[in-house]
């Protein structure tokens, strides 16, 4: 299974969408928006999203995976 990102979508009007991408669909989605408008589908941890890329303002990914509890550094 590949790895899941998280990430945050903003779109206008100061609405955020968290959710979590493999680094395809990651890719798929900067690109999309850079070059492109309309709809474009996200196969996201929970199911497919559909987003208006015309409307998107940021693009925020994870820095670091998080953990829980202690870590051993």
């Amino acid at each position: 299974m590949a790895e899941m990102q998280r990430a945050e979508i903003g779109f206008e009007g100061g609405q955020v969408v968290s959710v979590r991408l493999a680094e395809k669909e990651l890719g798929g989605l900067r690109n999309a928006a850079e070059k492109e408008e309309g709809w474009h589908d996200l196969e996201t941890d929970d199911g497919v999203l559909a987003v208006d890329l015309g409307r998107i303002v940021f693009l925020r990914i994870a820095a670091s995976p998080q953990t829980i509890g202690f870590s051993g550094d």
